[in-house]
């Protein structure tokens, strides 16, 4: 396990953390709700892409520079900031003071808008950025260019196997209490949908019945053209058959950040990743356990006769903006059909699946 502390002083601004994937939600601005932790307690995870300030209009950059910092379709705007933000949950942090001129946010908490919000309680640094505002997931980002890393404080478990995995992470259920969609499914979908379109080639796509039709066949049919499929999409991965279609759903290990790979094939369909947690809800839905009572059934007490609740009746929509800004990260982008979309969409994004 690894540690962190301010680089100007060496003090301790976190307890010892374990490194994990990068949450495909890390970024996500969702609704006007208050939202919970991204990481869990004892982790941390690393974004690979530049961000925050300066920050330069896409018009401003040219398409080398754009290139290199892992863009090949316009935004609107580019960050020339450093790579590699450390993201640890805020109940992780130690030594850390909240800069006074720098408590800027909407109406419920920080949003990070001026830059580092937290300051070394030490040496008064700027060290890191707290989120806590509405919309947000909560989180500390470490500025990589202010604070080191210390390797090997502790002992690190060793990630787990995808049969672990399956046994003790249980998937995500794809709607809230009140019928409400998750976010995690929205960013999940979105970033997995992306990869498709990239895949896929610009044509008809057959998705299967259940679940996985609520969430991707209403995007790509707004997406793709008209017509009778011409590619089958299937779930693939641990403790699954390995199915015969075109395009396969697999699973992001949530630790490693590795993707699941197919066994070898004569024939090998093209590999679509999707967070492990809606995957495994995908690939094994979850029952909810009954409850034990006695004299009147209360309504919310599952029966022997008991069947899965409806898809909410709200469209289920992929979140636009982790959508667009993951499709403008894959050189696919440039083939000439999925540019015309994009060029078309990515200004008015909620447009896109109507």
């Amino acid at each position: 396990m690894d540690a962190f502390e301010c680089a100007a002083c060496g003090a301790e601004l976190t307890v010892p953390v374990r490194r994990v994937a990068l949450p495909v939600h890390a970024r996500q601005h969702y609704s006007c709700e208050l939202m919970p932790v991204l990481m869990e307690s004892g982790t941390y995870a690393v974004d690979p892409e530049p961000f925050g300030p300066p920050w330069r209009r896409w018009s401003e950059v040219a398409a080398d520079d754009a290139a290199a910092r892992g863009l090949f379709a316009p935004v609107p705007v580019v960050s020339f900031g450093p790579a590699g933000a450390v993201v640890v949950a805020p109940g992780d942090v130690r030594g850390t003071v909240v800069i006074p001129e720098r408590r800027d946010g909407y109406c419920c908490g920080l949003d990070g808008r001026d830059g580092p919000n937290l300051a070394c309680e030490h040496c008064g640094d700027a060290v890191a950025t707290l989120l806590d505002d509405h919309a947000l997931w909560r989180a500390v980002w470490l500025d990589p260019t202010a604070v080191r890393r210390i390797s090997d404080v502790a002992p690190s478990p060793a990630p787990d196997t995808w049969e672990a995995l399956l046994r003790n992470r249980p998937g995500t259920p794809p709607r809230d209490g009140y019928g409400w969609w998750e976010p995690e499914w929205a960013a999940a979908v979105g970033v997995a949908l992306a990869h498709l379109l990239a895949a896929c080639g610009g044509v008809p796509v057959a998705v299967p019945d259940g679940l996985i039709a609520h969430t991707f066949r209403r995007p790509l049919r707004a997406v793709l053209p008209q017509g009778p499929p011409e590619l089958t999409l299937a779930l693939a991965g641990p403790g699954l058959p390995t199915p015969d279609a075109d395009l396969v759903l697999v699973p992001v290990h949530p630790q490693t950040g590795r993707t699941w790979q197919l066994p070898g094939s004569a024939s090998e369909p093209a590999v679509v990743p999707l967070s492990f947690d809606v995957w495994r809800y995908l690939a094994f839905p979850e029952r909810q356990a009954p409850i034990p009572a006695t004299g009147r059934m209360p309504d919310d007490v599952l029966r022997d006769d008991y069947a899965p609740p409806p898809p909410s009746a709200v469209p289920f929509r992929p979140d636009e903006r982790l959508f667009f800004d993951h499709l403008a990260r894959l050189p696919e982008v440039r083939t000439p059909w999925l540019q015309a979309f994009y060029d078309r969409t990515y200004e008015c994004p909620y447009t896109a699946w109507r």
